[in-house]
C-alpha cells in the first residue's frame, strides 16, 4: 500500500484522515518548502491572490508568507479539511484567513484566486471532483502546483532508512525517481485541449530540514502509512529507524541535515 492508487477507499480515507491524530507532531516535525520552489510554482501568475489548498498545519502557508514581501505582497487564503490540522494552521499563523473545506468543495467564490498551490497533499484530493473546484476557483491564466518534499535518497544514509522502514514510512513516492515517474500521471487534473488546464511543467529544488536522530523519528511517525499501523508495528518501525541513526555517523549525534528536495508540478489554467 505504497502509492494511493494502490488503496482501496476505505483504506484511502483512512490514511488521508489521519494526520489530525498528530496535528501537534505535525506542525512541529514536519518541513516548509525550499523558497526557490515556492517562486517557480507561482511564477507566471496573473495576480497575487493565493489559495494553499489542503493546507495542513501551514507549512507551506508559512513559506509563502516568509516570500510575500519580496514578491510584491501575497494575498494568502488557506482552505483544510481536518479541525485540528486547522487549529494548529490558526494558532501558528494567525494573521492567514483559514477556512475549513476541501479539494472537492472549496469554499470561495469563482475566480477568486490567481494561484492554487498544496504542500504534500495532493495527492490525497479526488481530483475528478477536485479537478473542476480548482479550476472554478481560479482566475484565467492562473495556476495550479502541487509541491512534494521528497527524501533525496542519493545520500547512502537516507538510502539505508529507506531500506529499514519500509514503504510506510519512506516509500516509492517519498524519493525523486518514483516521484517524477507517479505523481504528474496520477495527482493533478485532465489535461489537454478539452480541459481547463495546460499540460504539466515539473521542476525540482534542493532543500534540506535540521533534524537530530529522534525528531527525525518523530518525523516519520507523522507518515500517514505510519499512523494508521497498530501501535506495536509502529513501535517496531520508529525503533528500527531509531537503531539506523544511532548506527551511521552522520546522525548518530547531534544534528544534522535530512537532504531533500522540494519536488513542483505545474499546470496552468487556459484564459
Amino acid at each position: 500500500m505504497t502509492f494511493t492508487h494502490a488503496l482501496t477507499d476505505s483504506e484511502r480515507q483512512l490514511h488521508r484522515s489521519s494526520f489530525g491524530t498528530a496535528a501537534g507532531a505535525y506542525a512541529e516535525h514536519r518541513p516548509d518548502y525550499a523558497p526557490e520552489a515556492v517562486r517557480w510554482a507561482l511564477a507566471g501568475a496573473p495576480g497575487r491572490r493565493v489559495l494553499d489548498l489542503g493546507a495542513g498545519t501551514g507549512k507551506l502557508t508559512g513559506t509563502l508568507l516568509s516570500l510575500g514581501e519580496e514578491l510584491d505582497g501575497l494575498d494568502i487564503t488557506a482552505v483544510e479539511p481536518d479541525p485540528a490540522m486547522l487549529a494548529e494552521l490558526r494558532r501558528g499563523l494567525p494573521s492567514v484567513r483559514a477556512f475549513q473545506g476541501s479539494a472537492e468543495t472549496i469554499p470561495l467564490p469563482d475566480g477568486s484566486v490567481d494561484a492554487v498551490v498544496s504542500g504534500n497533499a495532493m495527492h490525497w484530493f479526488d481530483m475528478a471532483a477536485a479537478g473542476p473546484e480548482i479550476a472554478r476557483v481560479l482566475a484565467p491564466g492562473g495556476v495550479l502546483a502541487g509541491l512534494w518534499n521528497v527524501f533525496d535518497d542519493g545520500t547512502d544514509w537516507v538510502a539505508g532508512l529507506a531500506r529499514v522502514t519500509g514503504p510506510a514510512a519512506i516509500g516509492p513516492r517519498d524519493v525523486p525517481a518514483a516521484w517524477r515517474i507517479e505523481t504528474a500521471e496520477l495527482h493533478l487534473p485532465r489535461t489537454g485541449a478539452d480541459s481547463p488546464f495546460h499540460a504539466p511543467e515539473q521542476a525540482e529544488f534542493p532543500h534540506g530540514h535540521r533534524r537530530t536522530a529522534e525528531s527525525l523519528v518523530a518525523t516519520l511517525g507523522t507518515k500517514a502509512g505510519v499512523l494508521v499501523m497498530p501501535e506495536q508495528e509502529r513501535a517496531d518501525l520508529l525503533a528500527r529507524a531509531r537503531a539506523h541513526l544511532a548506527g551511521h555517523p552522520a546522525t548518530a549525534e547531534g544534528e544534522f541535515t535530512l537532504p531533500l528536495l522540494t519536488s513542483v508540478l505545474r499546470v496552468r489554467r487556459r484564459p
